[in-house]
């Protein structure tokens, strides 16, 4: 019995292209397999970050003092230099897709290394965010540096570095002198929740960074080899995807994790 073919193109030019796998009958259907392949790969993500989403705003309703203790020791320039940094990213991606489907293959090249250049700057603003609070010794547990104190005595002869007890109290940080001490060091205690959240998601984030980086590393192997044009973008254009992705997660991260009340009390 004759097999019917899928779709009218299937007789064009780009049925015998070097890039079209034996299982499939032409580029488009090979096309459309593999976007929604990875739209249903980029599904299982949502649902993987939308439970630590959950998690976080069942536990911020329960402990929101903490959490907005938590999220005003940090550093907010740093979170608007992430932003920034993969903003351009996104755009960059973008100007490679376009490149691609342009067969521009030295301009593709190039967009597709600043993008992993963007990306390498983003991992590297985020050590440095790490370091500070390895420093100030707000690492959750008591298995990395000297554990967990976020209510002074972390540095020895420097009682302020990393004292959210007393940056509760003082009006020039975003605290209030009005609250008590106990209570100030009770709610410094309970910021430890707010940051196994902030590790958490910001952690698997840049993971997710690092295999996109390396997804990059791999698509300028192939774009300098030229084996991307406008008969043959689908890599470029999924890896933007994937990309695009992982920048969306931290335009929500960013206002959940650094923007939760920065209003200034005054006593």
């Amino acid at each position: 019995m004759r097999r019917l073919p899928l779709s009218t193109s299937q007789t064009t030019s780009t049925d015998h292209h070097p890039a079209l796998a034996h299982q499939f009958d032409s580029m488009e259907q090979q096309k459309n397999a593999s976007t929604f392949g990875m739209w249903v790969f980029l599904l299982t993500e949502i649902m993987m970050f939308g439970g630590l989403f959950t998690a976080y705003l069942i536990y911020r309703i329960k402990y929101y003092p903490a959490f907005v203790a938590g999220s005003t020791s940090i550093d907010v320039q740093w979170g608007f230099a992430h932003t920034l940094v993969l903003i351009a990213s996104s755009f960059t991606m973008a100007m490679a897709v376009w490149a691609a489907q342009q067969g521009k293959r030295r301009l593709q090249v190039w967009f597709l290394i600043g993008t992993m250049v963007l990306g390498a700057a983003f991992l590297g603003v985020k050590a440095k965010e790490y370091t500070d609070k390895y420093n100030e010794c707000h690492i959750p547990g008591h298995v990395i540096g000297k554990g967990f104190n976020a209510w002074g005595g972390c540095v020895a002869g420097n009682p302020k570095e990393g004292n959210i007890a007393e940056e509760l109290r003082d009006a020039t940080k975003y605290g209030d002198p009005r609250i008590p001490e106990g209570a100030a060091v009770q709610t410094a205690k309970q910021t430890e929740i707010f940051f196994s959240f902030y590790f958490a998601m910001t952690g698997l984030h840049a993971f997710h960074m690092l295999i996109g980086m390396g997804l990059m590393a791999w698509l300028v192997l192939r774009a300098n080899r030229g084996e991307f044009g406008p008969q043959y973008y689908t890599p470029v254009e999924l890896g933007g995807l994937y990309w695009h992705f992982v920048d969306i997660v931290w335009i929500y991260l960013f206002p959940l994790l650094y923007l939760i009340n920065r209003i200034k009390h005054h006593g």
